[in-house]
């Protein structure tokens, strides 16, 4: 689907000028007449950018790009400022308020296309990283699953997983349970960094999920680091007489009190040094199957596939 452009904008020749030269290069343009209504068609109907000029009469530019960053649809929106003003103050003013970049007019239109495609890709780039993490989401993700897997080189995919977790999150609360998937988070990172492999790819799936992409040859290295690692550095998220027992008690519905295990990882290795894989949601699939035989065991634990196919 092509990407959505706004054009915000109270000068009709300008507006139909870069709308043209936009639908040329493939992309969706609205564009509105003033601030007043350009706010109303971003938050109906939120754009991956708008083009906003600051001078208008009425609703100025600067008061549409902070009802923007306000509005819960378009807080995230990309937004280019176009003005005549050129003054550094000016320029400073808008990014501080939350644009993306500035185009001082009269611009060049070649100019204005490439920023236009630089703010886009950036754009999406931030939208697809987890908050939490800062990893790369599902989007990435699956690019990389697919580009690693279509090619047959040799390839290691690790889904790694978190047991007794969701204890952990109904007896310290979501707060601290997110100090965990961030803890977890930067065991993958280390781990990645003391293996060495340059290719290594990391992406936060979502919640205690994660997946890596890395070279066979390093994969075992790998998953025994972030075992060890995680293992050493768990308790420290634990107040110490629970550490100390080597439990939390979580009561159910019924008032039952539960007794829960230290939180462990889990990691499952699907590689394609013993049987081809024909799509990345094959090769995920038998990463999956291999990671829940890792969470049959007590304690971390990883299970590397070497089944011939």
């Amino acid at each position: 689907m092509s990407e959505r452009i706004l054009i915000i904008d109270d000068d009709p020749d300008i507006v139909q000028f870069v709308r043209i030269n936009l639908e040329l290069e493939g992309y969706a343009v609205a564009s509105a007449v003033g601030g007043a209504e350009g706010i109303d068609r971003a938050v109906a109907e939120p754009p991956d950018l708008v083009l906003l000029d600051i001078m208008m009469p009425g609703v100025d530019g600067m008061e549409v790009l902070h009802r923007l960053r306000t509005a819960p649809t378009t807080t995230n929106t990309a937004v280019i400022l176009l003005t005549a003003k050129a003054l550094t103050e000016d320029r400073v003013r808008g990014l501080a308020a939350g644009a993306d970049d500035y185009v001082t007019k009269p611009f060049a239109i070649e100019e204005l296309m490439a920023r236009v495609g630089t703010v886009l890709r950036r754009s999406k780039a931030m939208r697809d990283l987890s908050p939490l993490t800062g990893l790369p989401g599902n989007f990435r993700i699956s690019e990389e699953l697919d580009r690693r897997v279509l090619t047959a080189d040799p390839v290691a995919i690790v889904y790694a997983d978190l047991d007794n977790f969701k204890a952990y999150n109904d007896h310290y609360g979501f707060m601290r349970g997110d100090d965990v998937i961030k803890f977890t988070a930067n065991t993958l990172i280390e781990a990645v960094m003391e293996v060495g492999d340059p290719s290594c790819f990391v992406g936060h799936v979502g919640g205690d999920d994660f997946i890596c992409v890395m070279s066979p040859d390093d994969v075992e290295r790998f998953c025994k680091t972030v075992v060890d690692h995680f293992d050493d550095g768990i308790l420290d998220l634990y107040d110490a007489q629970d550490a100390l027992r080597g439990y939390v008690e979580v009561i159910d519905r019924r008032g039952e009190r539960h007794a829960f295990p230290i939180v462990s990882i889990s990691l499952g290795v699907a590689t394609n040094l013993q049987r081809t894989f024909v799509s990345a949601w094959e090769a995920s699939a038998v990463a999956s199957e291999m990671k829940e035989h890792a969470k049959s065991e007590t304690g971390s634990a990883y299970r590397i596939d070497r089944r011939a196919r």
